[in-house]
């Protein structure tokens, strides 16, 4: 594989990576902070938890639905101005949440956010793959990654601030916390159109030849590619896209059977109500999760073993899941978490170079919509699975038991990628 001079690696990296990693910052802050007000929110509405659970979950439907036109638009008419269309009907929807004060009310926007929201992610990764060789991608998106940690290690705090203007101008604290990061997005969303080119060829931060060259090694890239499959129909039908599709599934299950719980979990270790303090230390294991993404994917790039560092970081998450349900000790339940969070953040950069150095053109976006589109599907069931069975079992700890054995089953088929995909389709070391 072919890399680029330090200096023109160095120069795209620090002028798109650090925006597209506070575009993530906002949209995992905007999906997850109804975690945040869940007790104050259902104290307020009297909503319960079967229907927290699933108008936390019913954002995932309206997310999946649309990911892969939505793709396919931001391939066509350009990340600019499709990205800022995106962060600003998402933020204008989250702030919306404000006035849900009832079971439909919430479960519509929680809908509509997943629909305003669709094509973020999947269209990041494509972004990626138009400035980013193969040899740099796997650091490129663990850097991205760092949006999901930074969001809870920065928002975690902010969100229990808010909480605690309960009262102020006669809004409740939940309603302060919505409404204020909901108008955050929509600002950085009005930037992005200023901030992002569509194409190197766009870029007039990159000399004529600088981008002759990066052009010449992402072209032969691409026609590296052309027995891949760049038809969207043909990509979408491959048995190797819906196994990538499953694993992705049951990774995204393991992150918000965690995420939408979290605050709730270490204000129970705690033993105090939802606030700054539960947001300090709940920032601490997306703290880990931020070392993790850091290292872990620049060691699999290194070693050349994706799959098997995959999969130990998956394990790692699913030990971690078990056993932040299984101590009563504060110190030991946070510990956990951190291993829970780290893990399942971590892996995320590692398992998209798969999908993302094989496929090309419509192929490209169609497939890594397809993908993330089924990874929605975990996000929406993970907490109906996890409510249903701390019901069925009796037990508090039973979700989360559930969810570390589907994180572990997600670690085995990650073994099984490279005998499963064609030899195009595994990790750029394994070409």
């Amino acid at each position: 594989m072919k890399k680029l001079p330090a200096p023109l690696l160095a120069r795209i990296s620090w002028r798109l990576l650090p925006f597209l990693l506070l575009m993530y910052i906002m949209a995992f802050l905007d999906r997850a902070n109804v975690g945040f007000a869940k007790v104050a929110f259902q104290a307020d509405t009297g909503i319960s938890d079967a229907a927290f659970a699933f108008g936390a979950g019913v954002f995932f439907a309206g997310y999946a639905l649309l990911e892969v036109p939505s793709n396919l638009i931001m391939h066509r008419v350009g990340a600019r101005m499709w990205m800022c269309r995106i962060m600003v009907t998402w933020g204008l929807v989250s702030a919306a949440m404000m006035f849900a004060h009832d079971q439909t009310t919430f479960y519509v926007l929680r809908f509509l956010l997943g629909v305003a929201e669709a094509g973020f992610f999947p269209g990041v990764i494509l972004y990626l793959t138009y400035w980013f060789p193969a040899a740099h991608r796997a650091q490129a998106m663990g850097f991205f990654y760092f949006g999901a940690p930074l969001a809870f290690i920065f928002g975690s705090p902010l969100s229990g601030l808010l909480l605690e203007l309960d009262g102020m101008g006669g809004w409740h604290g939940w309603q302060w916390l919505f409404a204020v990061e909901g108008l955050m997005a929509v600002a950085v969303g009005i930037w992005a159109y200023f901030h992002l080119d569509n194409r190197p060829a766009d870029a007039t931060w990159l000399s004529r030849e600088d981008k002759a060259l990066l052009q010449d090694i992402l072209d032969s890239e691409e026609r590296a590619k052309g027995g891949h499959g760049h038809s969207l129909l043909a990509a979408l039908c491959q048995p190797r896209v819906l196994y990538l599709a499953l694993i992705y599934l049951l990774i995204q299950a393991s992150v918000y059977g965690v995420v939408f719980y979290l605050p709730s979990q270490v204000a129970g270790l705690l033993g105090t109500k939802v606030g700054l303090l539960v947001g300090v230390v709940s920032a601490i294991p997306w703290l880990c999760a931020l070392l993790a993404a850091w290292w872990i994917p620049g060691h699999a790039e290194r070693t050349g073993q994706p799959r098997g560092i995959a999969s130990l970081t998956l394990v790692m998450a699913a030990v971690g899941m078990a056993a932040s349900v299984s101590f009563s000790s504060p110190l030991l339940g946070v510990a956990a978490l951190c291993l829970a969070a780290a893990g399942f953040i971590a892996v995320q950069p590692v398992f998209w170079t798969f999908p993302a150095n094989t496929l090309a053109g419509a192929a490209a976006a169609g497939g890594i919509a397809f993908i993330n589109s089924l990874g929605a599907v975990g996000g929406f069931i993970a907490p109906i699975v996890k409510n249903w069975a701390e019901g069925f079992f009796h037990s508090p700890a039973a979700g989360l038991y559930l969810l570390a054995g589907t994180t572990l089953l997600a670690a085995a088929l990650v073994l099984g990628v490279r005998a499963r995909l064609a030899p195009g389709l595994a990790a750029p070391s394994a070409a």
